[in-house]
């Protein structure tokens, strides 16, 4: 009773004041972080330096690949809308709304009369993909990231109510979102009843990006304050189902490619959807638990080296790692320094890699059987990222400058700065 009265007896006039002034200053930070662009929910790109490059758009170091951006971008507001409903094939819950997807490199067997089960050709993709979602949830992601970048840097409005059309459609709208699980992903034809697989939850890494690119939304007219409490929700929801599934469970105990995706984009997710202190919990646990599991002293990846595609793979399961260095270091976590007792670094995983560039895939001690000097362009970008994220690496600044292909249009000038204008 007693402190029921102190609270309801009015405030002195100064306190008043202070406390009003205080409601004022809160709700103004709040709405700053809202609308302003690439703050504290940006997270695998730097702000401050894309604000600079916005600066410098016709100048001869970023205008080619602005100029693109902005073709690329009106192609993707004439686009439809993507959706899960809208593919051939249905998951076995009978729901359009239920994601399903073929694992990529299984195919029909041709030693029975209806090629069930499906049989394994690793590295080989099978185009029956098409029937399913995986490539139209890419597509979507890829058209939200064209778009949102457009807008960012043309500050036009009709590239953020695109993106945030196609937003709304695939997350939101009732008749034709996509629920928020992956019960049914990469799913294999005559075996284990069709069920998704645990692998399969890396079909939806393209959020990861797209996420950052819808931070870049902020401040539009479209990007309203429903439109992100609806996707906060949707990602709140589909973190958890990653965490008490089977098939997330599984997953996250893998010890590839597979394991490092899936704290990518569950840390990804929980930052999202407003969970920072376990998203800062995965991020103090990654270095011991994935860099230095996966990383050997002299940077070769075991886990990957078995496959077809090892450089490939190699690769790829370190620009997931790099996904997260970039996202823990706008938390002011340094993972990009960590280093084991024995000498295991991320620094270590790229050195080796790159001690291959400008050589033929028959030096490559594993198998590449497609895709070789292309994968060893994606090494060159992952040198530029780690560039931005430690300017203070320059022997990564001389090999970009000997091996890189990049041409003026590309889009990662856009995201990280052009190496050959710093």
């Amino acid at each position: 009773m007693i402190n029921e009265k102190l609270t309801d007896r009015p405030l002195p006039r100064t306190r008043r004041i202070r406390k009003t002034a205080g409601k004022y200053m809160i709700a103004f930070w709040c709405i700053f972080l809202v609308i302003t662009p690439g703050l504290h929910a940006q997270w695998l790109w730097d702000a401050e330096k894309m604000h600079t490059i916005k600066k410098q758009l016709h100048t001869s170091a970023y205008a080619k690949a602005y100029r693109l951006l902005l073709s690329q971008a009106d192609e993707a507001i004439n686009t439809p809308a993507y959706s899960v409903t809208q593919k051939k094939g249905v998951a076995p819950s009978g729901s359009k709304h239920d994601y399903v997807s073929l694992s990529r490199y299984w195919w029909p067997d041709p030693h029975t009369s209806n090629g069930l089960p499906y049989v394994f050709k690793d590295g080989q993709s099978n185009p029956e993909l098409n029937r399913y979602d995986r490539n139209t949830l890419g597509d979507m992601c890829a058209a939200v990231h064209t778009l949102s970048l457009a807008y960012f840097y043309s500050g036009a409005e009709k590239y953020a109510q695109k993106a945030v059309s196609l937003l709304r459609t695939w997350f939101l709208d009732a008749s034709t979102r996509m629920n928020p699980n992956l019960e049914y992903s990469q799913f294999i034809p005559g075996r284990d009843r069709s069920k998704g697989r645990p692998e399969g939850l890396i079909d939806s890494y393209s959020f990861v990006g797209m996420l950052s690119s819808v931070a870049l939304l902020k401040g539009s007219e479209g990007y309203t304050a429903q439109m992100a409490q609806g996707l906060k929700q949707w990602f709140g929801d589909f973190a958890k189902w990653l965490q008490t599934s089977e098939q997330g469970q599984k997953e996250q105990a893998a010890k590839n490619n597979h394991a490092t995706a899936y704290d990518a984009q569950l840390i990804t997710y929980l930052l999202f959807s407003g969970d920072e202190a376990a998203g800062r919990q995965l991020i103090d646990a990654f270095p011991g638990k994935r860099i230095f599991a996966q990383i050997e002293p002299d940077g070769k990846q075991p886990n990957e080296l078995w496959r077809t595609l090892a450089y490939h793979y190699s690769e790829y399961n370190l620009s997931h790692i790099l996904d997260v260095c970039a996202t823990a270091q706008k938390l002011g976590v340094d993972l990009l320094h960590a280093t084991s007792a024995d000498g295991r670094s991320i620094f270590k995983a790229v050195d080796y890699l790159a001690s291959f560039l400008g050589k033929g895939v028959e030096r490559w001690p594993y198998k590449q059987i497609s895709g070789w000097e292309a994968k060893q362009q994606s090494v060159c970008e992952d040198m530029v990222r780690i560039l931005a994220m430690d300017p203070a690496q320059t022997r990564y600044r001389t090999l970009i400058g000997k091996y890189a292909r990049q041409d003026f249009s590309d889009r990662n000038r856009l995201l990280y700065g052009a190496y050959d204008n710093q």
